[in-house]
């Protein structure tokens, strides 16, 4: 060779490998044909590219230092004349990766990698949603396999390098092109592109270094959470190939219905029944208060299970009270309402009493024949709000 190949990447001689591929990756980019039009450009990075193939090869580079032929007799040849140039370390210069664009690393994949998160649905009563639990649940994931240690290897064994790709877990497949021999790297298919083989697998978990095993595990489900809320266990997922760290495991919960509130948002509705009789004349009512449903002799004195509701006289079907912080606590603090609807039950059937005393009320009341009240339906408007004000003045 007539030039210089240290000079050509501007290296010096005691330059190590990272320095040469960093060097060849910043000439390629400005030389490459696809880059640089000028028909110089061609020839000077065929240059830059024999210079590599010598420089990055540690034989090659041991020849040419000692001043015989890196190419061993085969001629040097110029740029797409049998230079056997690697077409991923092309692919480096311009992408920076492992010539495939995506800037992965060289080497051999690891066969410890995290485990995969997992996702369990846990059904829970209105009261526990709304005051907290600490429920135990069954999992049934992947654990570490005891037999092995994880590693995938049966006892008193251990994996070995891959003899195929000697332990790199990738092998070159060269093909001829216009531009020479291209050369790519592709998994090793003999060891997964794992670089090591296990030639004695665990028995137990075949190699892979976990096994699924059911366990028990105690959650803790705060105070204010609603179907569709997740609780998040750090590393209590699946354990990971090869004895990997374990993923999370989120566990989704789903409130049962009650058989007296409804909830929306942190608010609790019920309805509550009372006769025509108390209604018109008013009473008083103890109702229970979602408390009732975790109460227990170990509860707090002062735990308020039940409160006096008070109907007053005169009340009508359909007609709400509200009784503040009486509701769901929420999970960022505070505590909603707890709104009871009051439905006047009219009798059905009535003996001959009942009917006469009623006869007699509506006469007193001048409502033998009611003509009734027709309304508009729906609710008003501000203006027609403000009009029927008026008109009442």
């Amino acid at each position: 060779m007539s030039q210089d190949l240290y000079d050509t990447l501007g290296v010096s001689q005691d330059a190590d490998a990272d320095a040469i591929k960093k060097a060849y990756r910043k000439l390629a980019r400005q030389y490459h044909p696809d880059v640089n039009p000028d028909p110089a450009s061609k020839e000077k990075f065929g240059e830059v590219s024999r210079a590599y193939e010598v420089l990055s090869d540690p034989q090659k580079r041991a020849a040419y230092d000692r001043g015989g032929d890196p190419f061993g007799g085969a001629g040097a040849g110029g740029f797409g004349q049998g230079a056997g140039f690697s077409f991923t370390d092309i692919m480096d210069a311009f992408f920076g990766g492992s010539g495939q664009g995506g800037g992965q690393g060289r080497g051999p994949r690891p066969r410890v990698r995290r485990g995969q998160d997992a996702l369990i649905r846990l059904e829970i009563d209105l009261a526990e949603a709304a005051f907290g639990v600490a429920r135990e649940i069954k999992v049934d994931t992947a654990v570490s396999c005891t037999t092995c240690g994880g590693d995938g290897a049966a006892p008193g064994s251990h994996p070995v390098p891959c003899e195929t790709c000697r332990g790199q877990g990738e092998v070159a497949h060269v093909q001829r092109s216009f531009l020479g021999e291209i050369r790519t790297l592709r998994p090793c298919a003999a060891c997964r592109g794992f670089g090591t083989v296990i030639p004695e697998p665990c028995r137990e978990c075949s190699g892979d270094g976990r096994v699924r095993s059911r366990r028990a595990l105690t959650v803790k489900i705060p105070a204010g959470v609603d179907t569709g809320t997740r609780v998040q266990l750090a590393e209590e997922g699946e354990v990971g190939p090869g004895g990997g760290p374990a993923g999370d495991l989120y566990v989704e919960i789903h409130v049962a219905p009650h058989d007296v509130f409804t909830r929306q948002g942190n608010d609790l509705h019920c309805t509550v029944t009372v006769p025509m009789t108390a209604a018109a004349l008013g009473t008083t009512l103890t109702i229970p208060t979602l408390e009732a449903d975790v109460a227990s002799e170990d509860s707090d004195p002062e735990l308020e299970t039940s409160f006096e509701l008070e109907v007053r006289p005169g009340t009508q079907s359909g007609m709400e009270q509200v009784l503040r912080g009486r509701g769901v606590p929420g999970l960022r603090g505070g505590r909603g309402d707890l709104v009871v609807t009051v439905a006047v039950e009219t009798p059905g059937r009535l003996d001959a009493r009942q009917e006469e005393l009623l006869r007699e009320l509506a006469a007193l009341r001048g409502e033998e024949a009611p003509d009734g009240q027709v309304r508009p339906g729906g609710a008003k408007s501000v203006f027609g709000r403000l009009r029927d004000a008026f008109n009442a003045h």
